[in-house]
């Protein structure tokens, strides 16, 4: 039987190892590769403009990619429950096509959709192509429950195996004769701009790190041509405050599917062939296992994205002073390595990973006592690489609520950054405000002579004048304002 099929594009916003696409191209007479702008996944409230870019760029260069197959992708608006039956009817569909997700709201979606397309007759097929491995397989090899340390999946998954191979991209001598879009086509289903969705522009920089599987597979092969490199790479010893990355930066284009995790695994295998090279968890084949374990703990662990009635973390009594978290979520605690690393998050939509432990510890454990889960929902709206199982895996980590339990062991928001860069010429880059401030003071600002703040132009802070013998909590509405992180340290620097 040849089918009419919809191909929906979720994550997977690649044509290379994209096992789901090529089982709808397979028997198909007609073929509609679609993209859902879905308003639960997809809201303004949540996700960054940043964010928003790097997708509209990949499902750009998708439809690219498509035409020069003689196909094209369908952008529509709205819950796919809704939108699925209207398409199922409109285009006469006999088949439906998708890559496998593993979070939540993903899989009670897809439950849903299965249901209404098998109501009406229509073959449903998904594919596992997100993960290295079947995540359930892990699990089930557990005696079904997720491993909850890295070396013990690293046990399973040798058991498994290697990853499957990669499948390569379809042909034109595949897709031909499965052109199904007509002149309308814009209108009707175009990629809309990011005006056309109502999202402010004016705060975006130079988009640094473009979306899309072209992107993708030319920085994917950039990287690998540095054999060297990619052999002594240990995650540990990059640098979190370099002025260029210090890493592939590869992880938005895997988390979108712009590249598949797959394909990134057998490139490093043929890397690796034949020469000495490092080993997980530090390598570059490492850091693919800890994306693995955070999957597979996300998929095992109920409520993973919460503290409450989450079984493996830790109960804590956070503290829920909302301008504290306002100062650090706004890149204004006082400290020019966390508000510099805040700064990058908010103008380019990422930062080194370290640069994130040094974040997200001073957020939790390590200053102001305020949950992981509030630190979670900052970088899941800016960060282009915002993946739900990973971030509030990694949360979880760096607040030592699970997998990590050593809460003395702190990030300093001084001493940590000079490690790698002790002229602070990463503060000076992204607070250009501190950029005439000697290195010595560069990290505590406050430290340095009046003198030397005016010749820098730029008073760390100012003492509350005292010519008023009245307090001021005692005048008529006026309330008594919450100490900032820098009053703090200095309280704490005359006691001691």
């Amino acid at each position: 039987m040849a089918h009419v099929c919809i191909h929906w594009f979720r994550k997977g916003l690649r044509l290379h190892d994209n096992p789901a696409l090529i089982a709808a191209i397979r028997d198909c007479k007609e073929l509609y590769p679609l993209f859902i702008l879905d308003p639960y996944l997809h809201d303004n409230t949540r996700v960054g403009i940043n964010r928003w870019r790097f997708l509209i760029s990949s499902l750009q260069d998708l439809d690219c990619s498509l035409r020069k197959l003689n196909s094209r992708l369908f952008v529509v608006k709205g819950k796919p429950e809704e939108v699925l039956p209207k398409l199922f009817t409109k285009w006469n569909v006999t088949k439906l096509t998708y890559e496998y997700d593993t979070e939540p709201y993903s899989l009670s979606r897809d439950k849903n959709v299965t249901t209404l397309a098998e109501e009406r007759g229509i073959q449903v097929i998904y594919k596992i192509s997100h993960t290295l491995y079947d995540i359930d397989r892990i699990i089930e090899k557990n005696n079904g429950k997720p491993p909850l340390t890295y070396n013990r999946l690293r046990d399973i998954v040798k058991v498994l195996g290697s990853p499957k191979k990669p499948i390569p991209a379809p042909t034109l001598e595949d897709m031909k004769n499965l052109a199904s879009f007509s002149e309308k086509h814009k209108q009707e289903y175009g990629i809309p701009s990011l005006e056309e969705l109502g999202l402010d522009t004016s705060s975006l920089a130079e988009e640094i790190f473009p979306g899309g599987e072209q992107e993708a597979l030319r920085r994917l092969n950039k990287y690998m041509q540095r054999t060297g490199w990619v052999c002594s790479f240990e995650k540990p010893n990059t640098s979190p405050n370099s002025l260029s990355p210090s890493t592939t930066v590869l992880s938005p284009y895997v988390t979108f599917g712009c590249l598949s995790a797959r394909t990134f695994w057998w490139r490093l295998a043929e890397v690796y062939q034949g020469r000495k090279h490092s080993d997980p968890p530090v390598s570059l084949h490492g850091q693919l296992l800890w994306r693995e374990f955070f999957y597979t703990a996300s998929v095992g662990i109920p409520n993973f994205n919460k503290m409450q009635g989450n079984t493996v973390c830790t109960q804590v009594d956070w503290d829920e002073n909302q301008e504290y978290l306002a100062a650090w979520r706004e890149a204004r605690t006082g400290f020019p390595f966390i508000d510099a690393i805040m700064t990058q998050l908010r103008q380019e939509g990422w930062m080194h990973h370290l640069a994130r432990h040094a974040v997200a510890c001073f957020l939790t454990r390590g200053d102001l006592w305020i949950s992981w889960e509030e630190g979670q929902k900052v970088f899941e709206e800016l960060l282009l690489d915002g993946d739900w199982a990973l971030n509030a895996g990694n949360w979880q980590w760096l607040s030592a609520s699970a997998f990590f339990h050593q809460f003395f062991r702190v990030y300093s928001p001084v001493a940590f950054g000079k490690k790698t860069d002790k002229n602070g010429d990463y503060i000076k880059k992204y607070l250009p405000i501190l950029k005439k401030f000697p290195p010595q003071y560069i990290y505590e600002p406050w430290k340095a002579p009046r003198s030397v703040q005016q010749a820098a132009g730029c008073i760390a802070y100012a003492r509350r004048p005292s010519a008023s013998s009245e307090s001021p909590t005692k005048k008529q509405g006026l309330k008594r304002k919450a100490p900032t992180v820098v009053d703090l340290m200095q309280k704490k620097q005359k006691k001691s």
